[in-house]
C-alpha cells in the first residue's frame, strides 16, 4: 500500500505547509537527504496545543502534539518531492519538548511522532532520534520536531 493510501486509511489529510515564521526554508535538499526545519503542532492552520507539558498540557496531549508536528513534516516532504513514496528512510528525528521544571518524559512525548512514522512507513519509518527538554518553544507550543529524510 502506498504511503498516502495508509494516511487516508488512518483518516489523515495532509495540511498545507505552514509559512515559515522567520527567515528559513521549510526544507533543504542536499544530495539524497532532505533536511526538514522544525514544525509545530498546528492542526488546520491553528495552534492546537499551547503551554508546558506537565503543567498546561497532559502527556497524552503532548504525544498528540508530536504526531501533529510529524503530519506537518510529511506535508513538507510531499511539497518538496511530489510523493511520499519517494521517502527511502526516515533517518533522524529531533524532538524538542517544553515542559515544566523537572519534567523528564520527553522520550514518551516524542514517541507520538516516532510511533506514527513507524505505523505509516513501516521499517522505513524507524529512525535515530533525540528527545530534548527545553524551557520554551516558539509561540508557547509544547513540541517542535525536525527531521532528516533520505529520498530515492
Amino acid at each position: 500500500m502506498e504511503i498516502e493510501e495508509r494516511l487516508a486509511a488512518a483518516g489523515i489529510t495532509l495540511p498545507h505547509v505552514p509559512k515559515p515564521v522567520a527567515t528559513y526554508l521549510p526544507a533543504v535538499r542536499s544530495g539524497n537527504l532532505l533536511f526538514l526545519s522544525g514544525q509545530l503542532c498546528t492542526v488546520d492552520g491553528e495552534l492546537k496545543y499551547k503551554g508546558k507539558v506537565g503543567k498546561d498540557v497532559t502527556l497524552e496531549d503532548a504525544r498528540e502534539a508530536a504526531k501533529a508536528a510529524a503530519i506537518n513534516l510529511l506535508a513538507v516532504i510531499k511539497q518538496q518531492t511530489g510523493r511520499l513514496d519517494k521517502v527511502k528512510r526516515i533517518v533522524k528525528v529531533v524532538g524538542f519538548v517544553a515542559g515544566e521544571p523537572g519534567f523528564t518524559d520527553q522520550p514518551k512525548v516524542i514517541n507520538g511522532a516516532s510511533d506514527f512514522l513507524a505505523e505509516i512507513f513501516g521499517d522505513r519509518g524507524t529512525h535515530a532520534r533525540s528527545a530534548v527538554g527545553v524551557s520554551s518553544l516558539p509561540l508557547d507550543v509544547p513540541v517542535e520536531i525536525e527531521m532528516i529524510v533520505e529520498i530515492e
